[in-house]
Parts: C-alpha cells; structure tokens; sequence
C-alpha cells in the first residue's frame, strides 16, 4: 500500500513537472529588445503615382527603407540609443523624385513601420496579429510616419532633411524591451536649410533620435521663463560672484584710494587755517578791557595752550 502512494505521487509529481516546462517556451517566445540592438525600418511599397503596392495576398507590400551610403544597409534605428543618424541616399530615381513631390504636397503619406518587438523577417506580412481589422493599431509593428517638408518647384524640389524622430518604450515595470510608439517629422532652420535636388541627385538624410522610456511625454518648454535647471542655477552663482569681484576691485583699486587723497587734503587744507598765526608754539595778539569806567587797549604777551 505505501509503494502504492509513492508510485502515485512519483507520478503526479513527474506529470506537473511537464506540464509546467511544456508551458516555459511560451513566455520566452516573446522576445525583447536589449540596449543597442537594430530596428529595422520598412515603408509602404508605392508606385510612382503614390498608389498601394499589395502582394500577391492582397496585402500591402512594405520594403526595406532605402540603402545608406554611410552604412551600405537599410536605415536602421538602435533600441534605447539616442544619436543622430546620416544616411545619404545615393541617387534619386525618377519614380523616387516623383513620390518625394507627393510626399512634401501630403498627397501622399511617407508610411514606414518598425517591429515592436524583434523579429526574423520585417519585410512580408506572415506575421499573425491578434487586433483584427483595418487600420494602423498592431500588436506586432508601430507605425513610424514621417511628416516630410519641403517645396515644389517647376525644375526642382527642395526638402527639408533634418528629421526628428521621437521613440516610446514601454515601462521597463510592465513590458521591457518593447516598443510601443512613434513618430518623425522634418524640420527646417536657418542654420539647416532645406536641400535642393533634382533627378539624379543624392538625398543627405539626418536623422536625430531620441528615446521616452514611457508613454508618457514629458513637460519641455513653458513659455518665455522656461524651466529653471541647476545649469542656470550655477550660472546665476557665478555671474553674482564675477560682479561682486569686479566691485570689490573697483572698490579697492580706484575708489578707496581717491578718498583717502582726497579725506588727506581735507586735513592738511584745514591744519594750515588753525596754525596760521603762531610762531614756534607762541603767539602775540591784541586785546581790549575796559577798567575803571575807561576803555583802552592793552598789550598782552604770553605762552598760549
């Protein structure tokens, strides 16, 4: 009887034991990014006419981002990593120039996506994602549209190439390693005109990346004040030291000496009025009295104190 009880539990512990390893593979089937690690980008497949490209399936064709010079690959963006990214594209097609014109007129949008998570292949749509439906919302890529500006011109078109692209991870206390939003969009400065091409032309393209590690957006800049930083702070301090140096050197170099001249020649001046009329200590002066009911004068001579 107790080989019995053994044998039964021998058994249900060995059998729990491989339901729970059968069960391990599925949380490590969801893979995640670690710092540093590339993602590529992909856009929408467009023809010359800004028209969807569908494969075979009917479903829309997206295509490597088009290749660097810098790098000889596609545009790739790196999990957690902020830089800015040159990628120079080496010439620009007749049916490329075309679709930047749709792409400055936002006739048609610059549609790229990025995986949230790593995957082994970005290009095909083999993919199975759990959100059904049409639209923009994906369990398995972020779209990754980018606002590109520029003007039209007859004989050739000017785009702004300096792009901004803002990156949202996931809280690393829900879901690590993921990727849950994000956006880019061209901008042009004085100090960053925009680049003039025509067909044939190489396209420099900048990219500056920054990362969020939520989706939350922080707070930037709120209004003519700004932010206080300890950079002001500490800029604040050492402004107040300079001038109380400056004074304090003002002060003592040319102030206090110019005083001290002129407090000197205040007492010598009143020095020489007191003394005027002695001689070596003694003095002879001149008085009146009056005695008896007469006045007179008198001589007097004496040591005065």
């Amino acid at each position: 009887m107790l080989s019995l009880l053994v044998r039964l539990s021998l058994v249900f512990y060995f059998s729990l034991a491989g339901a729970v390893s059968s069960q391990e593979p599925i949380v490590e089937q969801q893979s995640r990014y670690k710092l540093g690690d590339a993602i590529p980008v992909t856009c929408l497949n467009r023809t010359a006419e800004g028209e969807h490209i569908t494969d075979p399936s009917g479903a829309l064709q997206y295509i490597p981002f088009h290749k660097c010079n810098e790098t000889g690959r596609p545009l790739e963006l790196y999990f957690g990593v902020e830089k800015d990214l040159n990628c120079t594209i080496d010439f620009v097609s007749d049916p490329f120039f075309h679709l930047l014109e749709y792409y400055v007129h936002n006739d048609s949008p610059f549609t790229c996506r990025i995986p949230a998570r790593p995957h082994t292949s970005t290009i095909s749509n083999q993919h199975s994602d759990s959100v059904e439906g049409q639209g923009s919302l994906s369990n398995e890529f972020i779209p990754l549209i980018i606002a590109l500006t520029g003007t039209l011109q007859l004989s050739h078109l000017h785009v702004s190439n300096h792009i901004n692209v803002l990156l949202h991870a996931a809280p690393k206390s829900t879901d690590p390693g993921v990727i849950q939003a994000g956006t880019a969009y061209s901008i042009a400065t004085p100090l960053q005109p925009p680049t003039r091409i025509i067909i044939g032309d190489a396209l420099p393209l900048r990219f500056s990346v920054r990362w969020y590690p939520n989706t939350a957006l922080p707070s930037g800049w709120t209004g003519v004040g700004g932010h206080i930083y300890a950079s002001t702070l500490v800029y604040c301090l050492l402004s107040a030291l300079a001038a109380t140096a400056v004074c304090f050197a003002y002060f003592r170099g040319i102030e206090l000496p110019k005083r001290l001249r002129s407090h000197g020649k205040d007492r010598m001046a009143g020095g020489s009025g007191m003394e005027g009329g002695r001689l070596g200590g003694y003095g002879y002066g001149i008085g009146t009295a009056a005695g008896n009911g007469y006045g007179g004068y008198g001589i007097s001579s004496g040591k005065r104190d």
